[in-house]
């Protein structure tokens, strides 16, 4: 999986920040706040071959129950969707 848009993630005052850089950066207007699944779903999306296997990643890291993970998952790749980043 890919990313269609130019972000780089950083961290600010401890907080993980999606910062446009590029083309992107002329398009897209602001900063992407993301916590500390938000970041670990970036930091994995390109190395997972779909979304089924990025859900793996997250229940091997974290001790959560799969259907909590898959909607969680859902949630910020919808918003990666919506802002034509995925």
């Amino acid at each position: 999986m890919e990313f269609k848009k130019e972000f780089m993630l950083r961290d600010i005052v401890g907080e993980a920040v999606l910062i446009p850089t590029g083309e992107t950066a002329t398009q897209f207007n602001g900063l992407m706040s993301v916590n500390e699944l938000g970041r670990f779903i970036w930091e994995n999306y390109e190395r997972a071959k779909d979304e089924e296997e990025l859900l793996g990643f997250i229940l091997d890291e974290y001790e959560v129950e799969k259907d909590v993970a898959k909607a969680d998952l859902d949630e910020f790749l919808n918003i990666l969707k919506e802002n034509n980043i995925i």
